[in-house]
């Protein structure tokens, strides 16, 4: 018993890397781990699809997760009723970089890391900037221009706000908001709000727009419109 008693517990190892194991299975995966893309400007540019979320964690190792909806989904079939979970997960850099993704499994846990997956697919960058007249100054702290955008009966519109005034929005929004990196904006939407997972969408299909709307040789994920 004493013998036992003084055995101490094995810590986990903090030093190894996850990537250090990673097989890419596509050929923009491997032209990450060799080193031959490190931005994702480049895969943009070159219309190149991604298909592996390690290469998102390889190209941003800080990405944060915030949980937006959890969902108990029950179907009914020939052996009885099953219980699922839906979550709907964003992450984001706060630096011009956000993804959105939905996942569903039997249980909590797996249906998270599905989501975080499936958002890492769905990639994407937005811009920051100031675009209010009534703060004109150079800090990407609020958008550079007015954008809509829209998901299923939701239509979200997102306008600059000057510096200090807040999101000015529903809860989904506001995390969707914060891990995006913008700290003053007003919103005003319409539809079904209360779908919180097609109102996070709404949210981030408006923050496309403000990359989708810029010339080519304006792109970057910077964060600042360039004038």
């Amino acid at each position: 018993m004493s013998k036992q008693r003084g055995r101490r517990r094995r810590q986990p190892r903090t030093d190894i890397n996850p990537l250090d194991n990673w097989v890419p299975k596509t050929k923009l995966g491997r032209l990450v781990k060799e080193g031959h893309i490190n931005s994702i400007d480049e895969i943009l540019q070159n219309n190149l699809r991604i298909r592996e979320s390690e290469i998102v964690d390889a190209l941003f190792p800080d990405l944060r997760q915030e949980v937006v909806d959890v969902t108990l989904v029950q179907r009914q079939s020939d052996s009885g009723q099953q219980k699922s979970f839906r979550i709907t997960v964003v992450v984001g850099n706060g630096e011009g970089v956000l993804g959105i993704g939905v996942g569903k499994a039997p249980e909590f846990v797996p249906s998270i890391r599905a989501a975080e997956a499936r958002a890492k697919l769905n990639i994407m960058v937005f811009r920051r900037g100031c675009g209010s007249w009534e703060c004109r100054c150079h800090d990407p702290h609020s958008i550079p221009f007015q954008v809509k955008g829209s998901s299923g009966s939701v239509n979200v519109m997102l306008r600059p706000a000057p510096k200090g005034t807040g999101l000015v929005t529903a809860d989904v929004g506001k995390i969707v908001l914060r891990i995006a990196g913008i700290n003053d904006v007003w919103s005003i939407t319409k539809g079904r709000s209360r779908t919180s997972s097609n109102f996070a969408k709404a949210f981030v299909d408006a923050l496309a727009q403000t990359y989708k709307m810029l010339p080519p040789q304006e792109w970057s994920t910077s964060g600042v419109v360039e004038t």
